[in-house]
């Protein structure tokens, strides 16, 4: 058996533990940048010698064919949430293009595609139409000035005089040329550096439902995932036995039966696991089923769910760093007072595509091939892992079948690129589900404890709020932690909600059960704004106040969160009669630069299911790309956040997690399904983000929904139907 224990993880991470080694690889990826402007003037100077077949390429996000054609290079990575149609809309609109004509490729990874919003080659957050929107719109627009200076100049004409409509620049006089045609003569132009930009009443295309451009390919099977990266010459398929928590060693490794497995090559131990190299999954997998490990979990050794809840509590009482505070908190109130205790497990991200990834060691480069989410860090990291330098590592970026922020987590293309500097052969890693839930990436388990006072006529007077998770900025290594301690991500979606409450104070206490954690769809906000709206909900109830009401009442202040909860409101139906046994839930929340508000109707079963027959969403997320992918991006957001609501939980015992499949950790059904309505707030506003906006809200509002059923509260996920079963 080969071990990397021993001789290569000193080489990869200096002794550090697993941890510490993916933080100094990540920071490793974070050095390097190039301007766009500067990248756009060295295209055109690159292009001033063109000839007529050559492509006009202005800038990094674009080029144009003498047939007319228009490739849009995309800087985001695909994972079904549209960037690969929003961001040709965006460049295609300001660039007056025929939309039939544009194709889009993903981008190669490439300082000059480094997301504004971080700094880094990399898809989260929801940033790609917010982040790139402007650098996008003048990319399109520099295109489209170039290409008008060059008609006017053959024309003899000002450029003031000429206009552009569907790949064409157009005189007065009726003469008209394409953009196919005017490609040498625009590559001569100089780059403007302030193109001017169109009037969003202009627009033509952004705000319309075209197709998106990756749809026909995942339908005929020439889309390529993760998956289905290249057969290289000798090829070797690695299923790993991972180690059951981050740090974790094995003591004692027994592989002769795993070797005995026809077509297995080799067995060799990373810090991470045992993995079987074979001709195939199956024999690999046969395998590693095969092998005996005993483990040493170390501290993990005594981790227990109940344990973790009890060290969540401990802290959210203790909670002492203060994220947020106004007016006179903690001095004594006259009023109603209502105190309750929120809880949230931890997470699996559950992507239907298993972890993949491709690798390719040669000796003085290194190829892998995956459907990452940060292809610019994983570039670092693996100059890292392989003594090489960025320049000599190449990712090549195919799609993601799911994302979730579980992709940007760089296990599973650490470990494939090992596995080929050891067995000196490209290696082709896949996770089992029960591999990947095993894996240590996990949403945090977060409690909140809440006090409320409700003045005599009824309104918040004062709220306290202590809430306690893992750090997600000290596990991922992204930034560092401010000197008072304050996570923002744990205390986002509650530290800054939106309602008006005279006097307030949300504290956070740090506490770290022992978990890996780390991004799940929608961060801090997909657990906080469970806590918040469940909370607010509790004293609209002690104020016998309409929920709706009661919200509205609090909200003058944030005009677009009181747009979309009218909005959702009136869409609902809100304080209409429906079927006998349905009722209804609200919750609202602002995240990722955007406002969502929704209403759910639930039934509650006699044996204490619930039933979520309708949700209503209204989104405000600024100026619209594309109405359909916001539509799909919100109903996709409600699918996970109900399965979250509804069945997830990762437990632990004895150091070991759980859950392993669909079995223990369900999802919702088609059966389950909801209908659900999504309406759009028109707005003038800079585009907000759009893949997690939609999760928030989900759970509260059918919790709130049961409450308003049976009259129970549901503080903790995911709803028990022990609770709720009629007596």
């Amino acid at each position: 058996m080969t071990t990397l224990h021993d001789q290569a993880e000193p080489a990869l991470t200096g002794g550090a533990s697993r941890r510490d080694f993916l933080k100094q690889g990540m920071a490793t990826a974070l050095v390097v940048g190039i301007a766009l402007d500067s990248a756009a003037q060295a295209a055109a100077a690159a292009t001033a010698q063109a000839t007529p077949a050559t492509p006009f390429a202005p800038n990094a996000f674009l080029s144009i064919g003498a047939d007319n054609s228009v490739t849009v290079f995309c800087p985001a990575n695909e994972m079904g949430q549209g960037v690969l149609t929003a961001v040709p809309m965006i460049v295609a609109e300001e660039l007056d293009a025929d939309w039939a004509s544009v194709r889009v490729q993903p981008a190669p990874t490439d300082p000059r595609y480094n997301n504004p919003a971080f700094g880094l080659q990399g898809t989260g957050g929801s940033t790609t139409v917010r982040a790139w929107w402007m650098p996008l719109r003048q990319a399109g627009a520099a295109a489209r000035t170039m290409l008008v200076a060059a008609a006017a100049e053959q024309w003899h004409v000002a450029p003031s005089t000429l206009r552009t409509a569907h790949g064409e620049v157009l005189a007065a006089d009726g003469r008209r040329a394409s953009y196919g045609s005017l490609v040498a003569a625009a590559s001569r132009q100089p780059v403007p550096a302030n193109p001017v930009l169109k009037d969003p009443k202009d627009f033509r295309l952004l705000g319309t439902a075209a197709k998106r451009l990756d749809t026909a390919d995942k339908v005929n099977g020439r889309a390529k995932f993760g998956l289905d990266a290249p057969r290289l010459p000798g090829l070797l398929v690695a299923v790993m036995a991972r180690a059951p928590q981050p740090g974790a060693k094995p003591t004692r490794v027994v592989d002769h039966k795993a070797k005995a497995v026809r077509g297995v090559a080799a067995v060799i131990t990373l810090p991470s696991g045992v993995a079987v190299l074979a001709s195939g999954y199956y024999a690999a997998k046969k395998g590693r089923d095969l092998l005996e490990i005993d483990w040493d979990l170390g501290a993990a050794s005594g981790l227990h769910s109940a344990e973790v809840s009890r060290a969540l509590k401990q802290a959210a009482d203790n909670a002492s760093i203060v994220a947020r505070e106004t007016g006179e908190p903690l001095a004594a109130t006259a009023g109603r007072t209502v105190e309750a205790v929120y809880e949230a497990p931890y997470l699996a991200h559950a992507c239907m595509e298993p972890m993949n990834c491709t690798a390719w060691v040669h000796d003085d480069r290194v190829e892998i091939w995956a459907g990452t989410q940060s292809q610019g860090p994983v570039q670092g990291i693996l100059a890292s892992v392989t003594q090489l330098t960025p320049a000599q590592v190449t990712v090549h970026p195919l799609l993601l079948g799911g994302g979730f922020g579980r992709r940007f987590a760089p296990d599973f293309v650490i470990d494939a690129t090992a596995l080929s500097q050891a067995s000196g052969k490209p290696v082709q890693l896949i996770y089992s589900r029960e591999d990947d839930m095993a894996a240590g990436y996990y949403r945090p388990a977060a409690v909140a404890t809440f006090r409320g006072v409700l003045d005599g006529e009824g309104r918040a007077h004062s709220l306290r709020a202590g809430v306690s998770a893992p750090s997600l900025t000290a596990a991922s290594g992204f930034g560092k932690l401010p000197e008072s301690g304050l996570d923002a991500q744990a205390v986002e979606g509650l530290a800054d909600h939106p309602y008006s409450i005279p006097h307030q104070r949300i504290a956070y206490g740090r506490t770290e059960p022992g978990p890996q954690v780390w991004f799940w769809r929608s961060v801090g906000h997909s657990q906080n704004v469970f806590f918040v709206e469940g909370f607010i909900d509790e004293l609209a109830a002690a104020a016998k106040a309409d929920p709706y009401a009661f919200r509205r009442s609090m909200l003058a202040g944030e005009p677009r969160c009181l747009g979309v909860l009218d909005r959702a409101a009136t869409e609902s139906g809100w304080g209409k009669p429906l079927p006998a046994g349905v009722h209804r839930g609200i919750a609202v929340a602002k995240s990722f630069g955007s406002y969502v508000a929704e209403v759910a109707e639930v039934s509650v079963a006699a044996d204490g299911t619930p039933r979520v027959h309708r949700v209503v969403a209204a989104v405000d997320c600024g100026q619209i790309v594309n109405p359909e992918i916001i539509r799909r991006q919100i109903e996709g957001a409600i699918v996970y956040g109900l399965s979250a609501a509804l069945y997830g939980r990762i437990t632990f015992k004895d150091g070991r997690v759980l859950q392993g499949n669909f079995n223990d950790y369900p999802v919702l059904r088609m059966n389950e399904m909801p209908a659900v309505e999504v309406h759009i707030v028109q707005s003038s506003e800079a585009p907000g983000g759009i893949g997690e906006p939609g999760l928030p809200p989900a759970a509260p509002a059918v919790v709130n929904a049961i409450y308003a059923a049976t009259g129970r509260r549901i503080r903790r996920l995911p709803i028990d139907t022990a609770e709720l079963k009629a007596t």
